[in-house]
């Protein structure tokens, strides 16, 4: 079975780790590798090219960046670049942004910002003019561009005019996959476009492991974020412990997929593995395949898989646990 898996690592590790954590992912059987563009953590771009020139199969590119902090021109000129470095193998997330505020900086009209961001990044790419100005050397090869988004106005944008569609807030059901795919219809059908014209591609965090407890105890501080997020209805969270997980998370520190962050105690017991198995891929190999299999049921043919580190010594072996683990999957899947 044709079916595309995309890792997303966020770099909270060294250079070497990252770029030894992407070799994983390509013998894993990983299709991209996305790093995440997140402020004052390691820039993904500079990490994109040492990953790529260390790789000789996967794509690599950003899962997500954003028009505010990097220019749709600087995007583009660093995209023809990894083109070049990597020919065929770039490809580029974009999304609203998000943590920017410590920089002072807002999201005015995020959905026009976007729209702007893949018309002139695509025509740079292509040798055209942005701004009375074409790219020195501009690429090659197709850069494919993906739209990452839980929001309807930005699906809508993401069916009419990306590459692939990056959707959802790790929770997924049936009954969500179908309001996706109408945002995603309705935004296709002002281009001429058919869902079949472009990926889609549910966003879902993976952590795995042969100890399949481990694995559920690593994500607990993940389901409870997206869990106040998204909160959806048919979960049955009671006010009074929807609450109380709000409060252990205010007095959490770090970021969610921070290795060293802190989590309030009171999560454990909080979130039970009913919340984790809801908002994550999570467990042993067979488990994992299992659950990437509903979804996949849910009639899909590609996942972009956020990868969450199992509670090891460092954040690079935990999440070298995780990929390694999804080979089984991987292998299960497509057989």
């Amino acid at each position: 079975m044709s079916i595309t898996f995309e890792a997303e690592i966020s770099p909270g590790m060294s250079t070497a780790d990252a770029v030894r954590l992407t070799q994983l992912a390509e013998e894993a059987g990983f299709d991209r590798l996305g790093i995440s563009d997140v402020v004052y953590w390691p820039d993904c771009f500079m990490l994109q090219a040492l990953c790529a020139q260390a790789t000789s199969r996967i794509a690599v590119g950003a899962v997500v960046t954003n028009p505010y902090t990097r220019h749709p021109v600087v995007l583009a000129g660093a995209l023809a670049t990894l083109d070049d470095l990597a020919p065929g193998r770039a490809f580029c997330g974009l999304g609203v942004g998000a943590g920017l505020e410590p920089l002072g900086i807002d999201y005015p009209k995020p959905v026009a910002a976007l729209r702007q961001a893949v018309a002139d990044i695509r025509t740079l790419l292509n040798g055209g003019e942005a701004g009375g100005e074409r790219l020195i050397r501009p690429a090659v090869h197709p850069v494919p561009l993906s739209i990452g988004t839980r929001s309807p106005q930005v699906m809508r944008l993401a069916g009419e005019v990306a590459d692939t569609a990056l959707v959802g807030g790790r929770y997924l059901s049936a009954g969500l996959a179908g309001t996706y795919r109408v945002w995603l219809a309705e935004g296709a059908a002002r281009s001429g476009r058919a869902l079949d014209d472009f990926e889609i591609a549910p966003r879902l965090t993976l952590c795995c492991s042969e100890d399949g407890d481990l694995a559920r105890r690593s994500v607990k501080r993940y389901a409870a974020h997206y869990l106040t997020i998204i909160r959806p209805p048919e979960l049955g969270v009671a006010p009074d412990r929807m609450a109380a997980i709000e409060a252990a998370l205010a007095r959490s520190r770090g970021w969610y997929f921070d290795h060293g962050r802190f989590d309030d105690p009171e999560l454990d017991t909080l979130i039970d593995d009913r919340l984790v198995q809801a908002f994550t891929v999570v467990g042993t190999p067979g488990e994992c395949a299992d659950q990437l299999a509903a979804v996949l049921d849910m009639g899909f043919s590609s996942a972009s898989l956020n990868l969450a580190a199992t509670a090891r010594s460092s954040v690079a072996e935990g999440l070298a646990e995780t990929i390694n683990s999804f080979a089984p999957v991987a292998a299960a899947l497509r057989a």
